[in-house]
C-alpha cells in the first residue's frame, strides 16, 4: 500500500469536537498569540491542526496545533468567519507515537516547558519506550534525556541504567587497586 501524508484529506471539524491533549509542553508567550492571531485574521488558517480522532469519545484530540485552536476558541471574529470549523488532519497512532508527533512537531518549531516535558519522558518510561526510542522519535540526545529524568525526581526512571565504578573509599594510608 502507497503511503499517503494526511495533509490530503484535511477535514473540516466542528472546533467543539476538538480536545486538547493532556501532555503537550509547548508555550507561546503573549506577544507570538497576538501575532498568531493577527496571522489567522490576515490570511486565514493555512496549515491544519493534526489531530487524533477518538472514536470512544467522538473527538478529535489534538496532537499538533493547538495554540491554532485557541485561537478560534478566544476570538469571536475567527469563529465566526471560519463558521466555527477547523481544518484537520488526522493520524492514526498510539499514545506514545502521538505524543512523540507532538514533540517534534513541537521542536522543529519553538520551546518547551522544562516541568512538561520531564512528565512526557515519565509517561514514555512508564509505557515502556526505552532512552534509545525517546532518542529516535523526539530528537534528544542521552544528555537531555537524563536531564528530564532527574527533574521528575522518580528512581523508578534509572532502574535499568547500569552505574560504573568511578572510585572506591579507601583507608587512610591505603593504596587504591585500579
Amino acid at each position: 500500500m502507497e503511503f499517503k501524508s494526511p495533509v490530503y484529506h484535511v477535514v473540516a471539524v466542528p472546533v467543539e469536537k476538538i480536545a486538547a491533549n493532556d501532555y503537550n509542553p509547548n508555550a507561546v508567550a503573549p506577544p507570538e498569540m497576538k501575532l498568531l492571531y493577527e496571522s489567522i485574521k490576515a490570511d486565514g488558517y493555512t496549515m491544519p491542526i493534526v489531530c487524533y480522532y477518538d472514536k470512544e469519545h467522538d473527538v478529535y484530540v489534538i496532537v499538533d496545533g493547538f495554540h491554532r485552536y485557541r485561537i478560534m476558541m478566544e476570538h469571536e471574529d475567527i469563529y465566526e468567519r471560519e463558521g466555527g470549523k477547523l481544518p484537520v488532519s488526522v493520524i492514526n497512532k498510539s499514545i506514545d507515537q502521538r505524543m512523540a508527533s507532538t514533540i517534534r512537531h513541537n521542536r522543529a518549531r519553538g520551546t518547551h516547558d522544562v516541568d512538561l516535558m520531564s512528565n512526557i519522558i515519565k509517561e514514555l518510561h512508564e509505557l515502556g519506550r526505552s532512552d534509545a526510542w525517546i532518542s529516535k522519535h523526539l530528537g534528544m540526545d542521552k544528555d537531555e534525556i537524563l536531564r528530564l529524568k532527574q527533574i521528575t525526581g522518580l528512581a523508578a526512571l534509572f532502574k535499568d541504567v547500569k552505574f560504573g565504578k568511578a572510585w572506591r573509599p579507601t583507608e587512610e594510608g591505603e593504596e587504591e587497586d585500579l
